[in-house]
C-alpha cells in the first residue's frame, strides 16, 4: 500500500469509527499509538485501548478549539520549577488540563471515560455553544492535549497527526491518542509488531510521514457504501 492509499484507507476508517494505528518517527518518540475519532469511543473501545495499547489514553483537541475553550498549556499553567523543561524529542508538551465529565463518578471506569470522551467530541463539534465548564471537572481521568496551530506545519506529533486525519474525515477535531506498549519489554511496541497487530486486527497502520507528504487527501466514497 503505498503513502496515498495508505491515508485514504485511514480517513475511510476515521469515518467508519474505527480506529488506525501511527507511528510517527523514528527520530521523534519512536511510538506507534492507536487513535480513534473521540466521537466513536464506547466503553468497550476504552477496554481495547487499556490492553492492547496499554500507554495514556488522551484526547487530542485542535489548537482553535483548545482556544475556545480557554484551554491552557499544563507547563504554562503550573508555576513549578519541574515545568520548566522541554522534552527530548519536540520542542514542548502538549499536555493541557485532564478532566471528568461531570456525570460519572471517579471518572476512571470505561464507562465514564468513555461518557467523558464523547462529550468532548461534541464540544470540539460545537465550540461556540457548547457549555464546557458545566459539562466538565479538573482534575480528572482523561488527559487533554492541544494540537498545534497550523497542525502538521508547525509540529508532527501523534496530537497533529490524528487530528489532521479528523479533519480530513469531516469529523470533529477530537481524537483519542494512546501509546502501543510491549508487554515483554516495556518499552514502546516496535513498528513491526504493531504491523503485525493491524494486520491480525484488519486495522491500518500508518507511517508519520505518509500523513505529512498528503497535506489534503482527496478521498470518496467508501466502496462498501456505495
Amino acid at each position: 500500500m503505498n503513502h496515498r492509499d495508505g491515508v485514504e484507507s485511514a480517513v475511510r476508517a476515521f469515518r467508519a469509527g474505527q480506529p488506525v494505528l501511527i507511528h510517527d518517527a523514528e527520530d521523534r518518540e519512536g511510538e506507534t499509538d492507536l487513535c480513534y475519532p473521540a466521537a466513536a469511543v464506547a466503553a468497550a473501545d476504552v477496554a481495547r485501548l487499556r490492553n492492547d495499547a496499554g500507554g495514556l489514553i488522551c484526547v487530542a483537541l485542535s489548537h482553535d478549539v483548545a482556544d475556545a475553550f480557554e484551554l491552557p498549556f499544563l507547563h504554562q499553567a503550573l508555576d513549578h520549577p519541574i515545568t520548566r523543561h522541554e522534552p527530548s524529542y519536540d520542542d514542548r508538551p502538549s499536555f493541557s488540563l485532564s478532566v471528568n465529565h461531570r456525570d460519572t463518578r471517579t471518572g476512571i471506569t470505561d464507562r465514564d471515560r468513555a461518557k467523558t470522551i464523547r462529550a468532548l467530541a461534541d464540544a470540539a463539534a460545537a465550540p461556540a455553544s457548547f457549555p464546557f465548564q458545566t459539562r466538565f471537572r479538573a482534575p480528572g481521568h482523561v488527559h487533554l492535549l492541544r494540537a498545534a496551530d497550523g497542525l502538521l506545519a508547525t509540529r508532527e506529533g501523534h496530537t497533529e497527526l490524528s487530528v489532521a486525519l479528523a479533519r480530513w474525515a469531516e469529523l470533529p477535531p477530537a481524537t483519542v491518542v494512546c501509546e502501543m506498549l510491549d508487554d515483554e519489554t516495556g518499552e514502546a511496541l516496535p513498528p513491526s509488531a504493531a504491523r503485525r497487530y493491524a494486520e491480525k486486527t484488519g486495522l491500518v497502520y500508518l507511517e508519520g510521514s505518509a500523513v505529512r507528504d498528503r497535506t489534503e487527501p482527496v478521498v470518496g466514497p467508501d466502496p462498501q457504501h456505495t
